[in-house]
């Protein structure tokens, strides 16, 4: 007789389980951004899961199994249907095909999980979490600083420190003018340019250089062709791509001089330098929001300004080694997007906060506070023929608002606690026989129990002094609890 087939316990790659903690770290960050675009005025919207392949088109291949960049599946009607890999695709295709109803311009936000058919990395996922929040039907830049506003002000009120990152500005339009300046007027020409940009970060200005030259060769010896642009027209990226740095307004003086002259660049440098001077009047700092002409972002997705907020904290794995997270956010103006399904351009602008990326790096570099969160208190079980008490005292305590369970395994008192102590309990209800007989109730502050084991060398006398553990009348439960849950930490 063969064994029966015994599958191994394991997550497909890129896709990860997650525990309470890491929920709650979720949780809060997109509370905490949602509120932030409500001040505003967003009103929430939430699209399906699936949208029709064709609706999406981002990723899209000419292939019959339309799968590439995205998880696809036939409908029974033979119409492809994929899960959506941001929140802006479903927003254009509902914004098309409910626009003469909707309030123009129409600001909405949404919170969602969406997915991408990639190679996943640290902090790279193939479902994570999103919170956007877009305005469609506006044209004017000031949407656009609006939009970044919110995101500085969504960070800070996620729990990243303000020096932990920055958000980065660019426009399309300056980078069309550069190209049309440097004579890179072939399409893959264009975008060898800009995807030799685009490695500034990775592999520094001398091997951008290279880029746009003949090519590059890495350390595997491995040659990357370049773009082949002349001297002259390389210098020109390389003064292009090192313009940034200091307050916005000197900024856009050097990327005149470099760009100027180009009636698309031109309209780039008005349209920022307006956004400048939004983002002045709403209080958001030179350094939290700075123009950078080396961001490079979506090529074929946006058409003006575009946003990316980078990392900054060094943060270390399990080994001691750095983890770059890079873009923890982004977004920009899309203006064609609509226009794929009415034929009409409809002006949009938007940013996206990635969520799981985002609680993943808190957490890794120790910011993550809701992780510490408290579970709920723990009603010990003696007893099957007191069950009734047990269950009464948990009720009691979750009517007045404090999270409570009953232990259902089948273990003794001291496994109990410590499930208790697991669950970062903040304290342990005990109702044994002479407890419920004297009306009584006794409660272990699980909390100061913990703080005091840390700072006890003694265990015996720590055990001795029963720290933290205290016996009330049975009608004081709820009050004694909530003293204990609400003490400072």
């Amino acid at each position: 007789m063969t064994d029966a087939f015994r599958p191994e316990a394991r997550a497909p790659r890129g896709f990860i389980d997650k525990r309470a903690a890491d929920l709650r770290a979720e949780r809060r960050i997109v509370e905490s951004v949602s509120a932030v675009y409500e001040r505003y005025g967003f009103e929430r919207l939430d699209t399906g899961a699936f949208e029709y392949a064709d609706a999406l088109g981002k990723f899209l291949p000419d292939a019959d199994r339309p799968n590439e960049g995205v998880f696809a599946l036939q409908d029974d009607d033979e119409q492809w249907m994929a899960l959506r890999y941001d929140l802006t695709a479903p927003l254009a295709r509902f914004a098309a095909q409910h626009w003469e109803t909707l309030p123009k311009p129409f600001r909405r936000y949404a919170v969602g999980t969406v997915w991408r058919n990639e190679k996943p990395g640290p902090g790279r996922f193939r479902e994570f979490v999103q919170c956007d929040a877009d305005t469609v039907g506006s044209a004017r830049p000031e949407a656009d600083a609006e939009i970044i506003a919110m995101a500085v002000e969504g960070f800070a009120a996620a729990g990243l420190p303000q020096n932990d990152y920055v958000l980065k500005i660019n426009s399309r339009k300056l980078l069309n003018g550069l190209l049309t300046s440097a004579g890179a007027v072939d399409p893959g020409q264009r975008l060898a340019v800009l995807r030799a940009v685009d490695k500034l970060d990775r592999l520094g200005v001398e091997g951008v250089r290279l880029l746009l030259g003949a090519g590059r060769r890495d350390e595997s010896g491995a040659f990357t062709r370049g773009a082949e642009l002349a001297g002259p027209a390389i210098e020109a990226v390389i003064a292009f791509v090192e313009a940034g740095g200091g307050a916005r307004s000197a900024t856009l003086d050097r990327l005149a001089g470099v760009i100027g002259g180009s009636a698309e660049g031109d309209e780039g440098l008005e349209e920022l330098g307006r956004i400048g001077a939004a983002l002045t009047s709403l209080g958001v700092a030179e350094d939290r929001a700075v123009f950078d002409p080396s961001v490079v972002r979506g090529l074929e997705y946006y058409t003006g300004a575009v946003f990316e907020a980078e990392l900054l904290a060094e943060i270390l794995d399990e080994k001691g080694q750095k983890v770059r997270f890079g873009s923890v956010g982004g977004g920009g103006r899309y203006d064609d997007l609509v226009a794929r399904f009415t034929g009409q351009p409809v002006p949009a602008t938007g940013f996206s906060f990635g969520v799981s990326r985002l609680a993943a790096a808190l957490r890794a570099s120790g910011l993550d506070h809701a992780a510490e969160a408290r579970g709920p208190v723990v009603v010990i079980a003696f007893d099957a023929a007191s069950m009734g008490e047990y269950f009464a005292a948990a009720a009691e305590l979750r009517a007045a608002g404090l999270p409570a369970e009953v232990y259902l395994g089948a273990s003794g008192m001291k496994a109990q606690m410590k499930y208790a102590d697991r669950r970062l309990s903040p304290a342990a209800v005990i109702l044994g026989g002479d407890e419920i007989a004297s009306g009584q109730v006794t409660i272990k502050d699980l909390d100061l129990g913990r703080e005091l084991a840390a700072k006890v060398a003694d265990n015996r006398q720590w055990r001795e002094d029963r720290p933290g553990q205290l016996t009330v009348a049975r009608s004081e439960l709820v009050a004694a609890v909530r003293r204990i849950v609400e003490a400072p930490r």
